[in-house]
C-alpha cells in the first residue's frame, strides 16, 4: 500500500466496532467506547435565541482536566493555591447543583510553563493537563507527578496508588504527564514507565501489576481501546508511534513507526479498520490501515500529510468515514474546525474561529468548545459546516473536551465551570 489512498469505501462506511462501555454517563476523557461519542441524541440541536440553559455555574481553579460523569456525580483535577504553590486536587461535583462534595489533594506539580504564556491567545492560565476515569464506583488520576491513584467514588478515600516513577522507573516527559488512565476490562493502563516497563496494566480493584512490557517513551497522550477484526486492543501513541497490544497479556498486537516532535497529544482515533494519528511541530496526520495477516496483523499507511491535518492535542471523532475536529497547530483563538475525509485526507469543509478547542459527538450532532469558551453545536455531516447553536459560554482559557450525559454538557475553562441544558 502507498501513501495515495486505497481504502475500500465500503470498509469506511461501515460502523466500526467499538468496546462495550466502560461505565454509565462519560466515565473518561475519550467517553464511554475510547471514541468520544454519545450514544444519544439531541432531541433540538438548535439553541433558544436566548440561548441554552445553564443549569449551575461555578468558578474554578486552574488547569485543563476535563469532567467525567458517573451516576450523580461529576469529577475534574482542579489546580488550588495552597502556601503560593499550585496543588493538584481531585474534586466531586454534585452534578446537578456543581456544588462540591469533596475533595482531596494529589501532588504539587511543576508544569515548565507549557500553558502559561507564548503566542498571543496562549494567556490565561496553566494546571493539570490530565483528566480522570471513573468506573465501577472508584476514580482513577494519573497525576503530572506520574503517580497513578484510585479513590472511592462517594468518598474521596484512597484505595490504593503506584509511584510509576520510582516503583517501575518511570521517565517524566517535558510538562510532565498530561495523559488521562484508560480503564478497560477491570485494568488501568497507562505509559511511562522505565526499560521493560513502559507500557503498564494494574488491576483496578487492587492495583496490582497485571503486566509491564516495551521500552518505549512517553507521549502526552491518552491510549485508547479499539476492536479491529474482532480482536480487542489497548493502542498507546509512543514516541516511536503506535503500538497495539493485547490487553489480557501485554502481547504486542501491531507497532507502526511515526514523526515524535517536542509533544504528541491528541489520541489516535480507531474507525473500522483504520486508525487515525496526528501531532504538531510539522509531524502532520495519517491514516493506518490494520489488515489482518493470518493469526497476526499487517500495518500500512494510506497517508501521511506532513505538516498537515494537524491535531495538537484536540481529538478528533470518526463518523462514516468522516474526521470532525479543530485540525491547526498554535493557531489560538482562530483554529478551525474541519471535515476531513479519512480515505484520501481531502478537507470537506473548515470554519476558523475554534483554536485548539475539543468535540465531541452526540448522535448525529458535533458538540464543540472553542478555546475561547463558546459553546455550538454543528451537523457532523461532510456536505457543508451546518451550525446549530452557539453560546458565548465561558470566561478563562478552554483547553479541555466537553462531556455529555443525559441531555446535559459539562465544560470548564482555567476560570470557570459549567452545566448546560441541551435536551
Amino acid at each position: 500500500m502507498t501513501w495515495s489512498a486505497l481504502l475500500a469505501p465500503s470498509l469506511l462506511l461501515a460502523a466500526p466496532t467499538a468496546p462495550a462501555p466502560a461505565s454509565d454517563g462519560w466515565p473518561q476523557y475519550n467517553g464511554p467506547t475510547s471514541a468520544r461519542t454519545a450514544d444519544a441524541s439531541l432531541a433540538r440541536a438548535e439553541f433558544p435565541a436566548r440561548g441554552p440553559k445553564v443549569v449551575w455555574r461555578q468558578d474554578t481553579g486552574s488547569g485543563f482536566s476535563s469532567f467525567v460523569l458517573a451516576g450523580d456525580r461529576a469529577y475534574m483535577v482542579d489546580g488550588r493555591r495552597e502556601k503560593g504553590e499550585v496543588r493538584e486536587v481531585l474534586v466531586a461535583l454534585d452534578a446537578s447543583s456543581g456544588k462540591e462534595v469533596w475533595s482531596t489533594p494529589l501532588g504539587v506539580p511543576e508544569y515548565d510553563g507549557g500553558g502559561g504564556a507564548g503566542a498571543p491567545g496562549n494567556d490565561g492560565g496553566d494546571g493539570p493537563r490530565s483528566t480522570p476515569s471513573i468506573v465501577d464506583g472508584r476514580v482513577y488520576v494519573y497525576d503530572a507527578a506520574m503517580v497513578l491513584h484510585a479513590f472511592d467514588a462517594k468518598s474521596g478515600k484512597e484505595a490504593w496508588s503506584v509511584d510509576v516513577r520510582s516503583e517501575h522507573g518511570g521517565r517524566e516527559i517535558r510538562w510532565q504527564n498530561a495523559a488521562s488512565p484508560l480503564v478497560n476490562g477491570g485494568r488501568v493502563y497507562v505509559a511511562g514507565g522505565g526499560k521493560g516497563s513502559s507500557l503498564l496494566a494494574f488491576d483496578a480493584k487492587s492495583g496490582e501489576l497485571a503486566w509491564a512490557v516495551g521500552d518505549e517513551l512517553m507521549t502526552h497522550a491518552t491510549p485508547i481501546a479499539a476492536d479491529l477484526h474482532g480482536e480487542h486492543q489497548i493502542i498507546f501513541y509512543v514516541q516511536s508511534g503506535l503500538v497495539a497490544l493485547d490487553p489480557e497479556t501485554g502481547d504486542e498486537r501491531w507497532r507502526i513507526g511515526f514523526p515524535y516532535r517536542i509533544s504528541s497529544a491528541a489520541s489516535p482515533v480507531a474507525h473500522g479498520e483504520h486508525v487515525f494519528v496526528s501531532a504538531g511541530y510539522g509531524v502532520g496526520g495519517a491514516v493506518v490501515h490494520v489488515a489482518k495477516d493470518g493469526d497476526g496483523f499487517a500495518p500500512d499507511f494510506v497517508w501521511h500529510k506532513r505538516n498537515k491535518r494537524m491535531n495538537h492535542w484536540s481529538t478528533p471523532v470518526a463518523k462514516d468515514g468522516y474526521l470532525y475536529g479543530m485540525f491547526s497547530f498554535k493557531k489560538y483563538g482562530k483554529g478551525p474546525m474541519k471535515c476531513v475525509e479519512i480515505a484520501t485526507g481531502d478537507i470537506m469543509w473548515e470554519k476558523s474561529g475554534f483554536g485548539p478547542g475539543n468535540v465531541i459527538l452526540v448522535g448525529d450532532h458535533l458538540v464543540a468548545l472553542g478555546d475561547a469558551g463558546q459553546l455550538v453545536v454543528v451537523d457532523a455531516t461532510p456536505d457543508e459546516y451546518r451550525e446549530r447553536g452557539r453560546a458565548e459560554l465561558l470566561d478563562g482559557k478552554c483547553w479541555s473536551s466537553p462531556a455529555y450525559a443525559d441531555g446535559r454538557v459539562y465544560v470548564r475553562s482555567t476560570k470557570e465551570a459549567a452545566c448546560v441544558e441541551l435536551k
